[in-house]
């Protein structure tokens, strides 16, 4: 008899559910989400409605209480909440384990993206607590996986190595085309193209080192792609070498854009767009993480000199962009393909989740 599973999340992206559809067949799994289809759709979310539930919720400040009956009522044997230290139903559960007599897995960051480089060395005590009374862990990345091992060496934690829906589809992507005539067709003249590809949705983005690279290229025989919208977006139309193509929801033309492109810039806050692009055989360039540039857990997927490169400064950035070979650009971004493929795919990511849900 299958397992019956109840999974809670904000919302569910685009990107995330070809996992949620890969467990619900193997397991009986119901998706709860607190946020509203309108509250997703200006997140920028492409959402598949039908997928999930929506529990009821109240907000106050840093805190959120969802509404528990519809996870106790269902025979669940699994929960899986957000290991998240504001949510107050989570706590609730964790607590009364003995009472209904469900396991818990919690699936989160297991680090604070903002707070990382502090957390990074001394773990948040109210996730330490969180995962004491846990049945099981998911985070998302290697590092914060064997960072909370070292601490509950017998609890089942596992890194899902976090990835998007249809990234083996552009793994086995053979472009019909040549990188020359794809530039041809969408108008571009320059010998080099850099791609950006993210939702200019927040300050961490660091729109004003992309801006610095932009202006310093413009002389160097250097194109530069934006795919992407949102309100701390900047003005490109002054630019000849910026090809601002605002949202791309064509398919094809995405794959048209990211294969003649040559290298993935993203200065901060690199997150999943980084899977993507490496998949598609592009090195990632962005800055070191630290006080001033933040980044998200998917940057430890770039490694520097293999994957993609990590700067310190504009100048080096530049003269990366300037002066590297495309032998160069075409041995990353072949390695970048490769450590995809062998880490972050789907079946993968699924495979984790699943090994932790039959541990517990």
């Amino acid at each position: 008899m299958k397992r019956r599973i109840a999974i809670l999340q904000p919302e569910i992206p685009h990107f995330r559910d070809e996992f949620f559809f890969g467990l619900k067949r193997d397991y009986e799994c119901d998706v709860y989400v607190y946020n509203t289809l309108e509250q997703s759709r200006k997140h920028g979310y492409c959402i598949h409605e039908g997928l999930a539930q929506h529990l009821a919720n109240l907000h106050c400040g840093g805190f959120m209480l969802c509404n528990p009956f519809p996870l106790l009522r269902k025979k669940y044997d699994v929960l899986v909440l957000m290991l998240h230290p504001g949510h107050l139903m989570t706590w609730l559960l964790l607590l009364t384990k003995r009472l209904h007599r469900k396991k818990i897995i919690l699936w989160g960051q297991g680090i604070s993206v903002k707070r990382y480089l502090t957390e990074d060395v001394r773990p948040d005590r109210k996730l330490k607590g969180m995962i004491a009374l846990s049945d099981g862990v998911w985070v998302y990345m290697d590092k914060q996986a064997e960072q909370w091992k070292i601490l509950f060496p017998k609890k089942s934690i596992i890194s899902l190595n976090n990835t998007i829906s249809g990234v083996e589809k552009i793994l086995s992507y053979v472009p019909l085309c040549s990188k020359k005539d794809l530039k041809q067709r969408y108008g571009m003249t320059e010998s080099r193209i850099l791609l950006f590809c993210a939702r200019f949705d927040n300050p961490y983005r660091r729109v004003d080192l992309l801006m610095s690279v932009i202006e310093r290229v413009e002389a160097d025989d250097v194109g530069v792609v934006i795919i992407g919208q949102g309100q701390n977006k900047p003005d490109f139309s002054g630019y000849l070498h910026v090809y601002d193509m605002g949202q791309v929801y064509d398919e094809n033309m995405k794959r048209d854009l990211f294969t003649l492109a040559d290298i993935y810039i993203q200065p901060g806050w690199v997150g999943l767009s980084v899977v993507e692009a490496m998949a598609y055989g592009l090195p990632v360039y962005t800055f070191k993480r630290s006080e001033d540039v933040v980044q998200c857990v998917e940057y430890d997927y770039i490694i520097h000199g293999e994957t993609g490169l990590i700067f310190d400064n504009m100048e080096d950035a530049v003269a990366a962009i300037v002066q590297i070979t495309e032998q160069e650009l075409r041995k990353m971004g072949q390695a970048a393909k490769d450590y995809v493929g062998r880490k972050a795919t789907m079946r993968q990511m699924i495979e984790r989740a699943e090994w932790v849900i039959e541990q517990v």
